[in-house]
């Protein structure tokens, strides 16, 4: 039992809210930070790379930050990786160099892979069942919710100089010691001797499947948040309020899916392909959207099947790993995700060059989602048909 089961699960939401700080934060002042740096060489490119870099290095290094937190331990390599995370991360408020500045948000997504990995582990570790998947639930809910508050943060703090949003890189360092006090260091446990079967194939081959499902559920998951503003302008709605406002109503929209999470723990996966052929809806309404209002609308329900999709991901991940291999198993499923993140918006460009423009290339994932779902409730159904019911307990 925790001794202090509310404040660890504050400091590991908390945590996990780190890498989206990095994501989000200092969106709003990258053309700030463009035009102070406009006599660099590439400053066009290397501008936005200091916003998309971090999940990058995120993504490669997060299999490596699995392996280190089986190896020295959960609890203090995330203590150390927040301490890092506040150093690197306003490591801006002094560069002078906007090559510096990109070099030290690889960095960031180091730190981050580690943070990341850390606090999905633990909550691997601390919890199971049903309060394992809620305490999930909440961390994506929480997710959300952090994402839009850091957009509206980093821009009110931006109006006041592009180096004043990577202040806030310094929470680490009042996490770290709270981390350090309070989080209760676990025990790296062999796998079962009773059940030596059921880990028995390589851990990468067990998490190519699921890794995979990720990768594109990532892709599915970030489509909306990141390219409403660009719909949106393609019909002609430029108006910053307009543009926020549709935001905060897809993200209310994906933290509402994350509560209904926890509602439907019990048959989350058994729902997994109905939430891909409601994020698939949602794509296709934006599609053949004329106006703002449907275009929100079909927003509203692909972010809401999103908001579902996130933990059951995770979750159905996570029940395939032991203590022992919990993180690696974790640090392979974020590079899934995170790697997913960044391709998202690079593939839907290309796509939309393809295709004739951006609501076009939305309605073309929709269409491999909508696949997708078929295919895993096909996949189902011959499962669940099997006349060896033993054999679906473990697939």
């Amino acid at each position: 039992m925790l001794a202090r089961p509310r404040l660890t699960a504050v400091l590991l939401m908390a945590g996990s809210c780190l890498p989206i700080l990095g994501a989000v934060l200092i969106a709003p002042v990258l053309p700030k930070l463009q035009d102070h740096f406009a006599a660099t060489p590439g400053a066009d490119v290397l501008a936005p790379m200091a916003l998309t870099v971090p999940a990058l290095a995120l993504g490669v290094m997060a299999p490596f930050a699995g392996v280190l937190v089986d190896r020295l331990g959960r609890h203090r390599l995330l203590v150390v990786a927040t301490v890092l995370y506040a150093i690197v991360g306003t490591a801006p408020l002094y560069l002078d160099s906007l090559g510096a500045i990109v070099a030290s948000r690889v960095l960031v997504g180091i730190a981050e892979s580690a943070i990341m990995t850390c606090c999905t582990t633990l909550i691997g570790d601390y919890w199971t069942g049903r309060q394992r998947e809620r305490y999930l639930a909440l961390q994506a809910m929480c997710a959300s919710i952090s994402a839009t508050a850091f957009f509206a943060l980093g821009g009110a703090a931006g109006s006041a100089g592009w180096r004043i949003p990577f202040w806030a890189y310094g929470v680490g360092l009042l996490l770290a010691p709270l981390m350090a006090a309070f989080l209760r260091p676990t025990n790296r446990q062999q796998p079962s001797p009773e059940a030596p079967d059921a880990p028995a194939a390589p851990l990468l081959r067990r998490l190519l499947a699921p890794c995979a499902l990720t990768f594109f559920g990532a892709m599915v998951f970030y489509t909306m948040p990141v390219e409403t503003s660009y719909l949106l302008d393609d019909l002609g709605i430029t108006a910053s309020a307009t543009i926020g406002l549709s935001t905060a109503i897809a993200s209310a929209a994906t933290v509402a899916g994350a509560i209904a999470f926890t509602r439907v723990t019990a048959h989350a996966e058994r729902l997994l392909p109905a939430v891909l052929a409601t994020c698939a809806v949602g794509f296709g309404i934006v599609a053949f959207a004329g106006n703002a209002p449907l275009l929100v609308v079909g927003a509203v329900v692909n972010c809401f099947a999103g908001g579902l999709l996130l933990p059951t991901l995770i979750t159905r991940t996570l029940a395939l790993l032991s203590t022992a291999d919990r993180g690696r198993g974790t640090g392979l499923w974020n590079a899934a995700f995170f790697l997913g993140e960044f391709v998202c918006p690079v593939a839907l460009i290309g796509v939309s060059k393809a295709v004739g423009g951006l609501a076009a290339a939305v309605g073309v994932l929709g269409a491999v989602t909508l696949l997708v779902a078929g295919g895993l409730a096909l996949l189902r159904a011959r499962r669940d048909g099997a006349p060896l019911r033993i054999d679906n307990a473990t697939a």
